[in-house]
């Protein structure tokens, strides 16, 4: 009988494609799955991960035993929903994937109200992107993801998956006091052109919005910084090395010196929640999304605006 958490753990490295990768979303250290991967080798006598300069490659046999394991651990799944649905609490893990600011701006208050309403849950959050977000939540390697999207820029959604939306997050200029398009209350979206922008790197979903909104514009956009953080960004904003377009869900108080400016038309991002369809039963799923949906209702009391 071969042990599911070894199980889960070679699923992990095929979905990530390292060890590394595959311990930082099943909550683990490398050192640890590399234990449970050379356990399941012994267990199996078969090769399961060889080495390929820095890092791993797993073994025909080893992804044919990965495919296998994805379908073990969707039938564990079902179960789990059915048997935590008879208890009627939620119990067990649950694995949240959050894009960073919503992680910053949204989740602490939300995961401590569902730690007080749900002591026998362990909730545990993984920071990434939106893109490999979606897709995790589609392989089951984590229950419920936080994402954001953009009505130019939608994100892709597969089948099998349900969502909650939550609201759009509106998205300001920033820019230093002295700068020209300070003077305006409001700026339009043509006047945006010409700029020295501040911004994520391709291949964020926020980037994608920035390069296709400017290009509407008529302008290709000239990204001189490309920064993950936005307080990174805020923080070239302040040095006066260029302009950036942040949102305003986790952005925290700025600068002296930085001031916000609303665009027209105003943009802004589509903010959701995604899970598989299957667990929707599944009371920590329930109460998660509760959880959600309560705090973000209170967002707009507290919520930066445009200064």
């Amino acid at each position: 009988m071969m042990d599911l958490g070894r199980l889960r753990a070679l699923h992990a490295v095929a979905v990530h494609g390292s060890v590394g990768g595959a311990a930082a979303s099943l909550g683990f250290t490398p050192s640890a799955v590399s234990q449970q991967i050379a356990k399941l080798e012994r267990e199996t006598r078969t090769v399961l991960l060889e080495r390929q300069g820095r890092g791993v490659v797993l073994t025909d046999a080893a992804r044919e035993l990965a495919a296998t394991a994805q379908q073990v651990l969707a039938l564990v799944e079902r179960a789990e929903v059915t048997l935590e649905e008879q208890r009627g609490r939620a119990v067990g893990r649950l694995l949240v994937a959050a894009f960073a600011t919503g992680a910053r701006g949204l989740l602490p208050g939300a995961l401590a109200d569902l730690r007080t309403r749900c002591p026998d849950l362990d909730v545990r959050l993984l920071e990434t992107d939106p893109y490999p977000a979606a897709e995790l939540v589609a392989r089951g390697e984590v229950d419920l993801a936080l994402v954001q999207d953009w009505p130019t820029v939608p994100l892709p959604v597969q089948d099998g998956l349900s969502r909650l939306d939550l609201g759009e997050d509106p998205v300001d200029l920033l820019l230093q006091a002295e700068h020209p398009l300070a003077e305006l209350a409001v700026v339009p979206v043509g006047r945006l052109p010409g700029q020295r922008w501040i911004s994520v790197p391709p291949g964020n979903i926020c980037h994608d919005w920035l390069v296709r909104t400017l290009r509407e514009a008529g302008e290709e956009p000239d990204v001189v910084y490309q920064v993950g953080e936005f307080e990174t960004q805020i923080a070239l904003v302040a040095a006066g090395l260029g302009v950036g377009l942040v949102p305003r869900l986790g952005r925290g108080a700025l600068p002296p010196g930085v001031v916000t400016r609303p665009v027209v038309p105003e943009p802004s991002r589509r903010v959701f929640a995604l899970w598989r369809t299957q667990a929707s039963r599944r009371p920590a799923i329930t109460e998660a999304l509760a959880a959600m949906q309560g705090r973000w209702a209170a967002l707009d009391s507290w919520r930066p605006r445009p200064g």
